[in-house]
């Protein structure tokens, strides 16, 4: 019995001796990983940019099935958050600063710990370099943790390097993953809509979108205003020369109204129209190259097109409706100036009067004599080939 007292007596003595050892060690850690990216800088800064991906390849939320993360109404830059409990504790991220396609800041707090997180995104060959980087004070029982666990950089560390090869992996399917559909021409029907117009770098466009439609949502809630389909972007000019677009952000509404002088957010009525449709499913990064592909539809097939507007984008399937790039669907309208369909030559009827035989009698002056009416032969004029129009059918949009 005595040398079981002697022992707890041993043991209580250890935990002590570790506790102060611990509460006199530094609990100060810098620790910061890099890896090359497979995808294009912008792709890569806008997926870290949204919490709603973390899931997807934070290591602690991917090796913890049960995991419950909460994410609140903003996710997306300056004031994003979420916060998450599983196995090993809880946490909160909140965003701080961003800036576009280069750095993000943010505060992580994780069962005491709390540290300063940054994210640098560098353009190299082929992709982008991700550096990720925390600086913070450990909190006394992370102490214990790190030190039973090879240490704060290697604790730290080790979650970075394989939240970051998840990164990747994640980017290279749902960046890379996409497909283009040339639907041919169809006719667009009549749309009224709300929006903003300006002029904007086209490499800006994405992320004035996520400014502006917020805008324009809130004023349709608040004056009453039925929302009919998906929210598109009307660009009149589209200049790859300057990198500049002039563009109106839109949102389709029920019935035309009017808007009062001086407001920020017009009214509009896009005629219906007869154009070239692409669909693109996948990220809104390949859009470009749907549009490519639209132009050389209309050129190969010696369309006209319309110079009202350069095209639209509908974006029917995005960020809002599912979290998932490879799944987003784009329409892309180029318009186009209907051919004109030439009529029939008209051709004269030549009459020719018959020579009566000797069987035939004369007629007499109450009888006239008969005319026989012979068309002279002509050929046909061949028809023109016009391409084949699909009347698209009514939408929400």
């Amino acid at each position: 019995m005595r040398i079981l007292k002697y022992i707890f007596l041993l043991l209580l003595l250890s935990l002590v001796a570790l506790s102060i050892f611990m509460a006199t060690q530094k609990g100060d850690f810098n620790v910061e990983r890099s890896k090359f990216i497979n995808s294009a800088k912008p792709a890569v800064y806008n997926y870290v940019n949204d919490y709603k991906n973390w899931e997807d390849f934070g290591s602690w939320t991917t090796e913890d099935p049960e995991i419950k993360i909460s994410y609140p109404q903003k996710t997306i830059g300056k004031g994003a958050s979420y916060s998450w409990d599983g196995k090993d504790g809880d946490g909160q991220m909140q965003t701080l600063f961003v800036k576009e396609n280069d750095s993000i800041s943010q505060k992580m707090n994780f069962n005491g710990t709390s540290a300063d997180v940054s994210w640098r995104f560098k353009d190299t060959i082929g992709g982008t370099k991700v550096s990720w980087r925390s600086i913070g004070k450990m909190s006394f029982m992370f102490k214990i943790y790190a030190a039973l666990n090879g240490g704060v950089d290697k604790v730290i560390g080790t979650m970075y390097e394989k939240s970051l090869s998840n990164l990747d992996k994640a980017l290279d399917y749902e960046i890379n993953t996409f497909t283009i559909k040339l639907d041919g021409v169809v006719k667009k029907p009549q749309i009224f809509y709300l929006s903003q117009t300006f002029t904007s770098e086209i490499v800006k466009i994405n992320k004035n979108f996520k400014v502006v439609i917020p805008k324009i949502e809130a004023f349709c809630q608040e004056n009453n205003v039925q929302i009919n389909g998906k929210p598109f972007v009307i660009y009149h000019t589209y200049d790859l020369t300057t990198g500049l677009a002039k563009i109106s952000i839109c949102i389709p509404i029920k019935s035309e109204i009017f808007t009062s002088s001086g407001s920020d957010i017009l009214s509009g009525k896009l005629e219906a129209f007869e154009g070239v449709k692409t669909t693109v499913v996948g990220d809104i990064s390949h859009t470009k190259k749907g549009y490519d592909k639209t132009v050389e539809y209309s050129v190969k097939n010696q369309l006209i097109v319309n110079p009202i507007f350069s095209h639209i984008e509908i974006y029917i399937t995005s960020r809002t409706d599912i979290k998932n790039p490879s799944k987003w669907v784009t329409e892309i309208y180029v318009p186009l100036i209907p051919k004109v369909v030439p009529a029939k030559a008209y051709i004269p009827v030549v009459t020719k009067a018959t020579e009566p035989s000797a069987e035939q009698p004369l007629p007499s002056a109450a009888e006239p004599a008969k005319i026989i009416k012979t068309p002279l032969k002509t050929s046909e004029p061949k028809k023109p080939v016009v391409p084949k129009v699909k009347e698209e059918e009514p939408s929400e949009f």
